[in-house]
């Protein structure tokens, strides 16, 4: 296991693009806790290597790789591209079940609710509140 998990350090580091002492600053580290919040959520099942994992599990996953890559990492870009999305030591994509069965690299969707956090983050806060209905 030790062997494994020093292995997995030693591929990733690797893979990522060499910064010195970068971190994601406030903005970003909420769009990456929001999209392992996300995943967690989501309830749906990711394969990852060929093996089903549940939401929970997946999401722990990329917690324990974001702890390897935090320092090099600076957006929440690079944390799909990074980290998310793909096995750092055999370099194959993850994927997610969607509702129906249908399966879809996770990159693709994770990308899709990261524009969809950053354009409901945009918005004033007037606009991020619902009207009442009217009678």
């Amino acid at each position: 296991m030790k062997l494994a998990v020093l292995l997995f350090a030693c591929a990733f580091m690797t893979f990522l693009p060499f910064r010195a002492h970068a971190a994601p600053n406030a903005q970003e580290r909420l769009a990456i806790t929001h999209l392992i919040q996300f995943v967690r959520e989501s309830g749906l099942q990711y394969i990852r290597n060929g093996k089903s994992y549940n939401a929970d599990d997946a999401a722990s996953h990329m917690e324990t790789k974001l702890n390897y890559a935090r320092e090099r990492l600076t957006t929440a870009e690079e944390f799909i591209d990074y980290v998310a999305s793909r096995s750092s030591i055999t370099n194959k994509p993850y994927y997610v079940v969607l509702a129906g069965g249908k399966k879809q690299e996770l990159g693709p969707w994770l990308y899709a609710e990261l524009n969809s956090f950053r354009a409901s983050q945009t918005k004033s806060p007037v606009e991020n509140v619902k009207s009442p209905k009217k009678k």
